[in-house]
């Protein structure tokens, strides 16, 4: 009984050799030779089975095929160095000038794309203009001779390429990643384009130091694997990005190599067997499948290493050297020197040749560098541990009560420091190597001249830790330790000037970089945490490739280096410290968090309540800084925040806020903006608007630094994570881009420190600008949070500033809204001042008794209630709570009316009793009066009185008696009335007389 595998083997090799029969049968009667067909292997069976067959080269031509024959087992494969002889079906050793990886394949050469390679670049599907069509068909990898370069602008292009593995293999590349705002990753998808497992550190790649390769390597299952180098861009303004660059792409797992390889030219093997071609040396040359190279007419002509052809050396310029100082003699002398170029490739003795300057006049050497003495020699030794120099007077001992601070302090540079390495990296062209990136030249030292003018020129400090001083050495503070340098860069072409760190050797990241020319300046970078960290500046003339040096004139210059606090630093001055309290003791011991030392005592005091200590301020009550308003410090006096209450008085009234509702870190993502390409992004705001340093806002990147556990991210520890008071990332969704999840990328700090709060619309040289945001009609004011970021930018010199303005607005939510200018739709209209505008009910006053009123009910049945209601439009939250209804006691208004009537009454019954009274004394009063009228007409005997009548001849009318009758006021009648009982009745009259005065009667 036949096997199933038996039978399908069979069949396929039955079915071969019909094809082989027909084409036989068509064919002449010449017998086939070697030269006319090739061999290959049949597919494998599923018992790991094949056959070698015999393929003709023009079917028909000839007659005579071999027979086919089994074939070696489908997991076979050749040492390197071999390849297999499909004819004996052997491993043979390669020839010279050739060479082969055995069972892998290697892609060094790229004049052009090599068969199997594909550039793919992915339509924009997030333009916001679908129909005006913004295409990216011109964004491809382009091959440059020993390396691939991938596109500059924001297109995602994939380098693509297939192979089908019999076993389980690898594949290795070398490449170039060093700016982040390129996004790079490599991944894998089978036959079915289902993508591989793959873990994030395999598959987003990490960023390399400016010119240096670096090499990723990911293993392969056996099958089809087809490969992605896929970049896309964030290009957002006029900066243009770093293109990725790849070379030496090697596939190991390949079931067999049927030949080998020439060597390409410019390399060489000399000997059979070989797995690998070596460049030939400099001033020599080889062509394609070479064994050996050739020397060129070194007198005329010159070669790099690894070239295929030899140059003609043209005549010397003044690009061709430069001057340096030289080292100090044992007369402490230097002097400026010309060298030339190395490797010199021009002619001096040729008409039109420049020629080497003579050497200038020798001048007393600089002095040393502080923390280092000479010692009357003409080297520069650093000072004894426990010692310190300014670099003029030998090396002395502390003063009691101090101690030496650690650090390195670079001004003079007549030798390179013994820290301090420099070197020349160039893109795919190896002629850079061994060269200096750097020059001393006494007062600075500056970028060397290189190889070419895209050459990276390297100088870079390694500074493996940090050591607070003794006094200090217990304060967790914020900074461990700064480095400062000056610098300046003179450029006529699109140079760029780097300043990278690396820290713990784990990923170089870009801190800061400018473009073109700068002006002498000062730049400071604080470190937060105690690391191994190397710090590297990079100058490069232009970013085109290049291999010539068109502008060698082109330079950046360091003036001086300052790192405080290195752990192997040495000493320039002496710091006060503070003193051990045992009396027989001088030691300096440390500080507890939060205190400063008092110069006068040499003890440690505590800083006032509400103030922040400056770790690098003079020692005294001046290092405690008081905080803004509004805020308050931490316990340990590191730093100042906002506890969420504020209270704003303004005349006699008093509002008090409590934003603790709005929660401890807010979120906005804005936009979407567009690049000029049509690529969709956002920008990604984490503000923590009160908290201490438990509750600070952290971004962080997923894409450039995976090599962080998930833990150190949340700790805000990761190269490309940022935990601040306010920090913003580069969101570009997963829509359009062919990426499986929103990437998040350049995490900034924005702001770092808290300043204040309050309601004043500038403060801290700080401006708020209510004119971009809406006017509102509410009487409660925006209160305005003031942060800024100490660290200095290439384009904000004092760093940048937010200000965060928090607005009452009952239609809000607790937790509320934010959002920035309409006019500014990054948050920022300059760059460097970023405004937000946070709206929220809970952003509303505490509410007081002020706040509502009473309205009180109608009465009914003896009682009333009484009802307690917000005051409208309502502008508070919290505080104080509604009484709750009262009902109390009342008067109904049938008793108020009662009382009315029977007061009315009773007043007018008194009006009518007083009418009475007074027109009955009236009468009588008449009566009296008419009587004594008739008893002053009679002749009686009443003396004094001559006579009553009018005399004849006199005038009646001057005779004319008046009578004045004085009516008592109301108190008088009352009293009259009084004493009426008494028998004592009597009133006044006076009478008037032209002639006599008046009689007055009782």
């Amino acid at each position: 009984m036949r096997s199933p595998v038996w039978c399908v083997a069979s069949g396929a090799l039955l079915l071969l050799l019909c094809k082989l029969w027909m084409i036989d049968g068509a064919g002449k009667e010449r017998t086939c030779t070697e030269g006319d067909y090739y061999y290959e292997y049949t597919e494998c069976d599923s018992s790991g089975s094949r056959w070698r067959a015999a393929i003709p080269h023009n079917p028909g031509a000839c007659v005579g095929l071999p027979e086919p024959v089994r074939g070696t087992e489908c997991t076979f494969s050749c040492k390197a160095g071999e390849f297999l002889e499909m004819s004996a079906q052997e491993c043979t050793r390669c020839a010279a000038g050739s060479y082969s990886l055995g069972s892998g394949i290697r892609f060094d050469q790229w004049d052009s794309m090599p068969a199997g390679f594909s550039s793919l670049a992915t339509a924009l599907e997030n333009s916001p203009h679908r129909d005006d069509t913004v295409t990216c068909n011109s964004s491809s990898w382009v091959p440059h001779g020993s390396y691939l370069e991938s596109n500059r602008d924001e297109c995602t292009v994939s380098l693509i390429y297939a192979v089908h593995l019999k076993k389980q293999g690898s594949v290795s590349f070398e490449y170039q990643y060093p700016d982040n705002n390129l996004l790079f990753e490599f991944f894998i998808q089978n036959d079915q384009c289902q993508e591989m497992d793959q873990t994030a550190d395999t598959k987003w790649l990490k960023l390399s130091n400016q010119g240096e390769w670096a090499t990723h390597t990911v293993n392969l299952k056996s099958g089809t694997n087809i490969m992605y180098w896929r970049t896309g861009g964030i290009v957002v303004g006029a900066k243009a990005v770093k293109p990725v660059l790849l070379k030496n792409i090697q596939i190991e797992g390949v079931a067999y190599t049927s030949e080998c390889f020439p060597c390409k030219p410019g390399t060489f093997s000399r000997v059979p067997g070989s797995s690998s071609c070596e460049p030939c040396p400099r001033d020599t040359y080889s062509g394609h499948g070479a064994s050996s190279c050739t020397s060129c007419n070194t007198t005329t002509q010159y070669a790099d290493e690894g070239s295929a052809i030899c140059k003609d050396r043209p005549p010397c310029s003044k690009k061709d050297y430069f001057n340096i100082h030289t080292a100090c003699d044992n007369e402490g002398k230097t002097q400026i020197i010309y060298k030339w170029n190395e490797p010199k490739i021009c002619l001096e003795n040729v008409t039109g040749a420049e020629a080497l300057p003579p050497g200038g006049k020798r001048e007393p050497c600089p002095p040393c560098n502080p923390g280092f003495y000479n010692n009357e020699t003409a080297i520069c030794s650093p000072c004894p541990h426990g010692t310190y120099s300014d670099g003029i007077k030998p090396c002395q001992l502390c003063p009691a009560g101090t101690e030496p601070t650690l650090g390195y302090e670079y001004k003079w540079w007549n030798v390179l420091p013994a820290n301090m390495k420099t070197s020349c990296f160039n893109v795919g062209n190896s002629k850079c190597d061994g060269l200096n990136g750097w020059e001393v030249a006494g007062d600075h030292i500056q970028s060397g001249a290189g190889s070419s003018d895209n050459d990276y020129l390297i100088l870079s400090v390694h500074i493996p830790g940090f050591k607070l001083p003794t006094s200090m050495s217990s304060q967790s503070g914020t900074e461990f330790g700064r480095i400062t340098f000056e610098f300046e860069t003179l450029c006529t072409a699109d140079c760029e000037f780097y300043f990278m760190m690396d820290v713990n050797r784990k990923s170089t990241t870009v801190v800061e970089s400018w473009e073109r020319s700068k002006t002498r300046q000062t730049y400071t970078h604080v470190l937060t945490k105690n690391a191994s960290v190397s710090y590297t500046w990079a100058f490069q003339r232009t970013n085109q490739p290049s291999d010539v040096r068109r502008y060698v004139n082109d330079v950046a210059r360091i003036y001086s280096i300052t790192v405080s606090n290195a752990v192997d630093g040495v000493s320039s001055e002496c710091r006060a410290c503070a003193l051990s309290t045992q009396p027989s003791s001088s030691a300096c011991v440390p500080c507890p968090p939060g205190h400063y030392i008092d110069p006068h005592t040499s003890q440690c005091t505590e800083c006032p309540r509400n103030t922040y200590l400056v770790s690098q301020a003079t020692p005294g009550p001046k290092a405690c800084k008081p905080c803004g308003p509004g805020s308050q410090s931490s316990k340990d006096h590191r730093l100042c925040y906002s506890d969420c209450h504020f209270t704003h008085t303004d005349g006699n009234l008093t509002l008090t806020f409590d934003f603790s509702s709005l929660g401890s870190v807010g979120t906005l993502m804005n936009g979407p903006s567009f690049t000029s390409k049509g690529t969709k992004y956002f920008h990604l705001f984490n503000i923590s608007l009160c908290g201490g340093q438990d509750q600070l806002a952290l971004c962080k990147d997923n894409v450039t630094d995976l090599s962080i556990s998930d833990s150190q991210s949340e700790r805000g520890e990761g190269a490309n994570a940022v935990k601040t008071f306010i920090c913003q990332s580069t969101i570009i969704p997963a829509s359009g881009r062919g990426f499986n999840t929103a990437l998040t990328s350049q995490s900034i700090n924005l702001a770092d420190t808290f300043l204040g709060t309050t309601t004043e619309n500038t403060y801290e040289g700080i401006r708020v600008r209510p004119e971009l945001y809406p006017q509102t009609s509410k009487k409660v004011p925006d209160v305005n949070f003031f942060f800024r970021s100490l660290e200095p930018t290439s384009s904000c010199e004092s760093g940048r500033s937010a200000v965060v303005t928090v607005r009452c607005n009952p239609d809000r939510s607790t937790k509320g809204e934010l959002s920035v200018p309409s006019t500014c739709p990054a948050g920022t209209c300059d760059g460097c001042t970023f405004n937000f505008l946070w709206e929220s009910s809970g952003a509303c006053p505490t509410c007081t008794e002020q706040d509502y009123h009473r309205i009180e009910g109608a009465c009914k049945g003896g009682q009333q209630d009484l009802l307690y209601v917000w005051t409208e439009p309502k502008v508070c939250m919290g505080g104080v709570s509604l009484p709750e209804k009262k009902t109390v006691p009342c008067e109904g208004m049938e008793f108020w009316v009662r009382l009315g009537a029977g007061l009315g009454a009773f007043t007018a019954v008194l009006l009518v009793s007083l009418t009475c009274y007074f027109w009955k004394k009236n009468k009588r009063l008449e009566y009296k009066y008419s009587r004594l009228v008739m008893s002053a007409n009679k002749e009686c005997e009443m003396p004094g009185a001559d006579s009553c009548a009018v005399m004849e001849g006199e005038n009646e009318g001057d005779m004319e008696d008046e009578v004045v009758y004085s009516k008592p006021s109301l108190l008088g009648k009352l009293k009259a009335i009084a004493s009426k009982g008494n028998g004592e009745s009597y009133e006044n009259m006076q009478l008037n007389s032209s002639r006599s005065k008046a009689l007055v009667w009782s």
